[in-house]
């Protein structure tokens, strides 16, 4: 699973011309499954993004997770940031998961946010999205589970 995330002052999504999910401070997170990802790569996705400290505490240090702060969750499905771009200038989708199982994955992450966060809208899965943001900083993060070779040891 890859979650890349941006602390926002605000964000939305939009599905031909209606706004289906939006939030005011807190993070904006695209979510990709990828081809081996499972269920509990999903959960330590979840458990890592929810307390990534990315906010500022009183001197200014990034010490506060969304969970801290009580900001909104925007979760964007994204299966590009799985795109293999090592050779040509065509991306290869191949490392991104089947469309059934990424949207089961990605319905599973919606799901294990909204059992820990009050504040969880989402995109929609294989929609033609307009995304909109105000990047806070900026900062930008990209978090991964582990590699299928490491998650067998």
């Amino acid at each position: 699973m890859i979650a890349l995330l941006q602390r926002v002052t605000e964000a939305s999504v939009v599905v031909d011309g209606t706004t289906i999910g939006a939030i005011k401070t807190g993070l904006m997170v695209l979510v990709c499954a990828e081809r081996n990802d499972t269920p509990k790569d999903v959960e330590y996705l979840v458990s890592k993004l929810l307390s990534y400290r990315v906010f500022s505490d009183d001197a200014g240090k990034m010490n506060r997770s969304v969970t801290d702060v009580q900001g909104g969750l925007l979760l964007v499905p994204q299966f590009t940031l799985a795109a293999d771009t090592q050779s040509g200038t065509r991306p290869s989708f191949t490392p991104a998961a089947p469309p059934e199982l990424g949207k089961q994955l990605f319905n599973h992450f919606v799901t294990k946010a909204k059992e820990r966060l009050p504040i969880v809208e989402t995109g929609e899965f294989g929609a033609d999205m307009k995304v909109s943001l105000t990047n806070d900083g900026p900062v930008t993060f990209w978090l991964q589970s582990k590699p299928t070779t490491e998650k067998s040891k």
